[in-house]
């Protein structure tokens, strides 16, 4: 695919790295970066994107994560990191109380960007996927794989963070999809939680009270995994399909145990949102709520789409990238290498554009 052009509606179709060091000085900047469900390994590829855009911009980028959601623990570390002196911090906002000490941060004078998970109450961009979108595909892949239209049968949806918006929207997605087939009955979505044993436990307890489904569906990033290593221990009888292309995601699918898995692209929600801050700080510019779409990816064993104009590769290549944070950076200076003061300062889409 060729490489598209940045325009101001910021679809990151090619948004790369090329302003000026002008203004403050690079060395002087530090980041700070926050994320949720510590040692997720598709959250640990956000944060390798955020190093790599550190790593290009020559500024400082400290990190802090919490285990689970809890939105209190999280909005700790965004303000002991604004209080420790960070000129800038990128955050998932994984709860709406976390708005308002968001918003005191911001009016303290330190600008703010969300990634990954987001409260429209916090006035600052977002940078993440087309969730609905997003859902809508996922649940269009799987059902294409069942037979189309015509396909019957019990459809379950996990959901690991119910009640989170961007996992609330991939859901609506997903069975707005699912409904063209008037013989398929839609289960959940029920809590599967996030860590890796409690999540394929829950799977595993739903599968047994319903093992004649014929499509399990997740939409978190431990799903994949789950789901090919019960469907492995279960003659794989059915079809699986979730998100994120993690090293053990992308082994449950070359081995056929899943089906699909949808990208976010990861290294996009960590990058952009550091460049973002980065270029407002050298300019002093404020940074307004707006939505970034990051790009989805679909993934399946035989046909790999990583989206935003990226050079197309195979599935053994994305396999690669997944476990090589250096490789996975040097394939997108494509990307990165585009990117330009001018564009960073464009006006973003409004951030209803994310559930649309």
């Amino acid at each position: 695919m060729a490489i598209t052009r940045f325009k101001t509606t910021l679809p990151l179709g090619a948004l790369a790295l090329a302003f000026s060091v002008s203004g403050a000085l690079a060395e002087d900047i530090t980041i700070g970066f926050v994320a949720h469900a510590q040692g997720d390994p598709f959250v640990q590829q956000i944060q390798d994107g955020a190093q790599a855009a550190a790593n290009d911009l020559g500024v400082k980028l400290v990190t802090a994560q919490q285990a689970g959601g809890a939105p209190e623990g999280q909005l700790k570390l965004v303000q002991n990191f604004a209080n420790s002196g960070a000129q800038g911090i990128a955050t998932s906002v994984p709860g709406e109380s976390m708005a308002k000490g968001l918003n005191d941060t911001i009016s303290s004078g330190v600008p703010i960007v969300q990634f990954n998970l987001l409260s429209k109450a916090v006035n600052a961009p977002y940078v993440g996927e087309k969730s609905v979108e997003s859902g809508r595909v996922l649940g269009r892949m799987v059902l294409d794989k069942i037979g189309g239209e015509s396909a019957k049968g019990t459809v379950i949806i996990g959901n690991c963070f119910p009640g989170f918006p961007v996992l609330e929207n991939r859901a609506k997605g997903v069975e707005e999809s699912l409904a063209k087939a008037s013989g398929i009955k839609v289960l959940g979505p029920f809590d599967v939680k996030v860590s890796a044993v409690d999540n394929y436990n829950h799977w595993e307890q739903l599968y047994s009270a319903n093992p004649d489904a014929v499509a399990l569906i997740g939409l978190c990033a431990p799903d994949v995994t789950s789901l090919g290593k019960l469907n492995a221990a279960n003659g794989d009888k059915f079809v699986a399909g979730g998100y994120d292309l993690t090293e053990l995601n992308l082994k449950a699918v070359k081995e056929g145990h899943a089906y699909v898995t949808i990208g976010q692209s990861a290294f996009v929600q960590g990058y952009l949102p550091v460049a973002l801050l980065v270029n407002a700080i050298k300019g002093g510019k404020k940074l307004d709520p707006g939505f970034y779409n990051a790009g989805s990816q679909i993934v399946t064993a035989d046909k790999v789409d990583m989206g935003n104009g990226l050079t197309p590769i195979s599935f053994d290549e994305a396999q690669k990238l997944a476990a090589d944070p250096k490789a996975t950076a040097a394939y997108y200076k494509a990307w990165t290498q585009t990117l330009t003061a001018d564009m960073l300062s464009a006006t973003p889409k409004p951030i209803s554009a994310e559930s649309e």
